[in-house]
């Protein structure tokens, strides 16, 4: 009598998801003595569980990788960051994504063709204000878990196709928060399936068997719904492709002169292309900017200009402080290379022959995601290629030649032989991202120290002259990380305006004076120098021109010819924390 009951019970509430009783809610009841076979679930359910599983366990993995890395805002993933996987994980995502996409749409018309929407219905949860039984109760509490669970899936759908289309802010952090959800509900939902049935409900899903016909279901539901599933996944890859943006290079009579303006004629035929880049440090708290991309050309040379917000004007690249005991770096992490209060503003654009993801494949996160080699001296990635390839990349640095015409011509390629300093992680190691064969110009007015340094007094190189001059150069020196420094104020030193460290000339300084920690000395050379260009900013927005030939004939650079795909990132007074670009912009020659 128990065991009709609790069948009666189970009917009385519209089924669980045994396959049979889903199918034959109206069939009759059969008492047996002995024990009943142990439950299983359909073929169709099986794969599509699992496979959603997988996607949704990968999907979280890396994303959580990348949540990791943010400033601050993400506890929860710098606590598992040690379990998280590393490597070229932008596939990974973005892959294991379109699959939880595939096998949500597939599980929708898999219930709809197989006649199972009852196994969701949200009727079930009227069990929880009637007196029933526990099981019957959990029951309904794991069809309220489905639909929270689908709920959130298409949150985070949502909220990843808009941070793959450039948008940050609030996006992210819902994007994050649902990811914790979804985390949170694999624990919550295997428990709920415990309470349920025991082992033997977890069980069922190792047990297969196939989906009993009857009048009006569908023939083969479960290939039906896999095939839907997977033209949707098609359609949204095909759908991305097909509205990528692409950036005409015109051909243009009189070549714009580089001055940080877009006043010239040149410009004015050139067609725009705007970028959304997000998840940068700074930047108002939003880490937004939208870059706008412009290029020409003429017979020689290829021309690209670049506009991107910036809300101030930061040259103040660890500039030096004296205190009684000497001269001090301001900085937060300038020790890991990971500075986000006094540094320069920067940019960088990346050229490349595939358009893969993560810059072409050439982003590497993890505190050590390349074996047999060094990690990052800030645990936050490496950039480099493994297939041998290369990717151009010019890098803007305001304060380093940025300012006096220069952008710094520089490469992603296999990742370089780690020297001792570097193995012993004292030293950064940058992997396959390095300069160009030739010099720069400029140095650092302080030695060098290693993790957990520049927390006293530091060794300077170079004092200035005339410490006064120096003072006037500079401009209205406000310390606050988010001011703007003056137009046309100079946070370097020349080499002859300075002279070399001495206690006799460091005593003629007084205490609280501030001093650029730049140096310029020499002048650019070899393919570094391939680059040249022109920047200014003016009422929150930086404005950079920059001109190289079309073919440099160096080894570490790439032709700019037809179909490179473009990258570009903004830096807004830090070090290594810039913007992120997902989707690729293709050159077009016209």
């Amino acid at each position: 009598m128990l065991d009709f009951a609790k069948k009666r019970e189970e009917l009385l509430a519209g089924g669980d998801d045994d396959t049979a009783s889903a199918n034959h809610p109206k069939r009759s009841i059969s008492i047996r003595p002995d024990a009943p076979p142990p439950p299983r679930s359909d073929i169709g359910t099986i794969i599509l569980h699992w496979s959603l599983t997988a996607a949704i366990l990968v999907s979280l993995a890396t994303g959580l990788r990348w949540s990791s890395d943010r400033d601050i805002g993400a506890n929860v993933a710098k606590f598992i960051e040690p379990i998280l996987p590393q490597g070229e994980l932008w596939t990974w995502h973005f892959v294991s994504a379109i699959v939880v996409a595939l096998c949500m749409v597939g599980y929708a018309f898999y219930l709809s063709l197989g006649r199972l929407k009852r196994r969701i219905s949200p009727r079930k949860a009227v069990v929880l204000t009637l007196p029933a039984s526990s099981r019957l109760r959990w029951g309904a509490i794991n069809v309220l878990l489905y639909w929270a669970l689908f709920v959130s899936v298409v949150v985070l759908f949502i909220t990843g196709v808009l941070l793959y289309l450039g948008h940050g802010g609030i996006v992210v952090d819902i994007h994050y928060i649902t990811s914790l959800v979804v985390a949170g509900y694999i624990v919550v939902h295997v428990f709920a399936h415990y309470m349920y049935g025991g082992i033997q409900q977890w069980l069922r899903l190792f047990r297969p068997q196939k989906l009993r016909a009857y009048k009006g279901m569908a023939k083969n539901p479960a290939a039906i719904a896999l095939g839907v599933g997977a033209l949707a996944a098609v359609g949204t890859v095909y759908a991305d492709f097909g509205t990528r943006d692409t950036l005409t290079v015109a051909r243009v009579s009189n070549a714009p002169t580089l001055d940080g303006t877009l006043a010239d004629a040149a410009w004015q035929q050139a067609v725009p292309v705007s970028i959304r880049t997000q998840q940068g440090a700074n930047l108002n708290g939003t880490g937004e900017s939208t870059v706008e991309v412009r290029a020409v050309r003429d017979e020689e040379n290829i021309y690209l200009a670049f506009r991107w917000d910036d809300p101030s004007r930061s040259l103040k690249r660890h500039p030096l402080v004296k205190k009684a005991d000497g001269w001090h770096l301001l900085h937060n992490r300038a020790d890991i290379s990971d500075e986000t209060f006094y540094y320069e503003d920067k940019f960088s654009v990346l050229f490349s022959k595939s358009d893969a993801f993560g810059s072409g494949a050439s982003t590497h996160m993890g505190s050590k995601p390349l074996a047999g080699k060094p990690g990052a001296i800030n645990k936050r990635g490496l950039h480099y290629t493994e297939d041998g390839s290369l990717i151009d990349v010019w890098q803007w640095k305001a304060a380093r030649g940025g300012m006096l015409g220069v952008v710094d011509d520089m490469s992603f390629g296999p990742p370089k032989e780690p020297n001792e300093k570097q193995i012993a992680g004292t030293k950064r190691y940058s992997a396959g991202y390095g300069a160009d064969p030739g010099k720069n110009f400029y140095i650092y007015n302080y030695l060098g120290e290693a993790p957990g340094g520049y927390r006293g007094s530091v060794q300077v190189k170079a004092l200035p002259a005339d410490y006064t001059a120096t003072a006037a150069k500079m401009g209205t020196v406000d310390l606050d990380i988010d001011a703007t420094d003056d137009k046309g104020s100079q946070w370097w030193m020349f080499e002859n305006e300075t002279v070399p460290y001495s206690p006799e000339a460091d005593a003629a300084i007084p205490e609280g004076t501030i001093m650029p920690g730049v140096l310029i000395v020499g002048e650019y050379q070899g393919s570094r120098a391939d680059v040249a260009g022109a920047a200014q900013w003016d009422n929150g927005y930086w404005v950079l021109e920059t001109k190289r030939k079309l073919k440099t004939g160096n080894e570490k650079d790439l032709d700019m010819e037809d179909g490179l795909y473009v990258w570009v990132a903004v830096f807004d007074h830090n070090q290594t924390r810039h913007t992120r670009h997902v989707r690729p912009v293709q050159l077009r020659m016209d």
